[in-house]
């Protein structure tokens, strides 16, 4: 975990590293030059560069460079920027680490910019409060989603086996996708990706059984039986061959280029809504996106909707209002937000979203649909995550490969995750 441990090594000099400077409302200096920074796959950063090209279209004093990394690098490079005096202006950041940054004092407070540079105020209050840290506004909610399987419907139909559907439970699903796995139609092919390293799927897990990742003091709200509960789903998915084996599932490095629909080797994997067209823009075979399976008719609400990401802006930018000015521009203008579509989520605004879906492809669609399908079915948004919490992510994929790979038992790794796990977010 050598990116966890100098994550906050950073993050502990941001603080000190970070220069401020007095809110103005003023126009935008002439020959302003900014940076952007975002992770995300080609597909993201094809839309960002167009919408970054559009608006200097319109605003040919302004230049913004753009710079695009996989979601662990992404961590690392903005820590380190950070940490160095060196933000970027524009920041891509999320839900998971807003709190972070914003209390560490490295991001721009937007409130006085509300109906001013910055006009949001048709989100609603839930959305714009999704961007709030102690009552101050430090992202904009770049799109609404939630997470989801996504499903190979072709290889699903010729495994000849009933389409996945929303409701389904989780022993229903186990058994289709093993189904799939022994109509042999492809070689090497599963019905399903193993996500007992997939941190949203199992905090879904966690959510629908009454349970949840973190208290809102920022401990952990789950016990040992629950992680190894969830570890021994998924090693019964392994012995009945309904996922995909440890040797495969070690090729997901948690990029939408490795996951298991994208390297055929699976028909489901699990993934965040926004993912979807991205996904679908690797591969030819249709896709659909399902709600996660759930316990029986007794289940509590599992997912819940959340900002995909938020925008931000660096406390140390010497160009702020001409930042706001682009982050406004992203959410509220017909022809930033068209650049975007619905990559990063459903937008906020009810406006943009009526403006957008009729011209939307089809994938795109799907995932408007998909949120609205799910919107009355979900539960409240959790607490904010604490410091710490981002380690845990990669931990569970960590002690989940060494389950998968016979080096500990379901029960040895459920009071091995939940030890490392609360020390993680004790030390914060």
């Amino acid at each position: 975990m050598t990116f966890a441990i100098n994550r906050r090594q950073l993050l502990a000099g941001m603080a000190a590293a970070a220069a401020f400077g007095s809110v103005g409302l003023g126009r935008a200096n002439a020959a302003t030059s900014m940076r952007f920074l975002w992770w995300g796959s080609k597909e993201r950063t094809d839309r960002t560069l167009a919408a970054i090209k559009a608006y200097q279209g319109k605003n040919a004093d302004v230049s913004i460079a753009g710079e695009s990394f996989g979601w662990d690098n992404y961590w690392t490079r903005l820590a380190t920027q950070t940490a160095g005096g060196n933000a970027p202006d524009l920041i891509q950041m999320d839900y998971r680490y807003i709190f972070e940054y914003a209390r560490r004092g490295t991001l721009l407070d937007f409130t006085p910019y509300m109906g001013k540079g910055l006009a949001i105020d048709d989100f609603g209050a839930p959305n714009i409060d999704s961007g709030k840290v102690d009552g101050k506004l430090y992202g904009v909610n770049l799109g609404v989603n939630s997470s989801m399987a996504a499903v190979n419907t072709v290889a699903w139909a010729e495994a000849g086996v009933e389409p996945m559907h929303d409701g389904m439970t989780w022993d229903q699903f186990a058994e289709a996708c093993a189904k799939v796995t022994a109509a042999g139609k492809r070689r090497g092919f599963y019905g399903s990706q193993d996500a007992s390293g997939v941190e949203p799927s199992f905090e879904c897990w966690l959510r629908q059984r009454g349970k949840a990742l973190y208290t809102p003091d920022g401990k952990l709200a789950f016990e040992a039986k629950d992680a190894a509960d969830w570890f021994a789903f998924w090693g019964h998915m392994r012995d009945i061959k309904a996922c995909v084996p440890a040797d495969v599932q070690a090729l997901d490095q948690l990029t939408i280029e490795t996951n298991m629909i994208a390297l055929r080797k699976a028909a489901v994997c699990f993934a965040h809504s926004n993912q979807f067209i991205a996904i679908q823009g690797l591969g030819k075979e249709k896709l659909d996106l399902f709600a996660y399976p759930n316990p029986g008719p007794d289940g509590k609400p599992g997912q819940y909707l959340k900002p995909s990401m938020l925008m931000s802006v660096s406390a140390a930018s010497p160009n702020k209002d001409a930042a706001v000015a682009f982050v406004n521009y992203l959410v509220e203008d017909p022809d930033g937000t068209k650049a975007l579509g619905v990559e990063r989520g459903v937008p906020a605004s009810s406006k943009i979203r009526g403006l957008l879906t009729p011209d939307l492809d089809a994938a795109s669609k799907q995932v408007v649909d998909y949120i609205g399908r799910l919107t009355p079915q979900v539960g409240a948004l959790p607490p904010s995550p604490p410091n710490g919490a981002g380690e845990n992510a990669f931990l569970l994929k960590k002690i989940a490969e060494e389950v998968a790979f016979g080096k500990t038992s379901a029960q040895d790794a459920g009071a091995k995750f939940v030890e490392q796990a609360a020390a993680n977010v004790t030390r914060g």
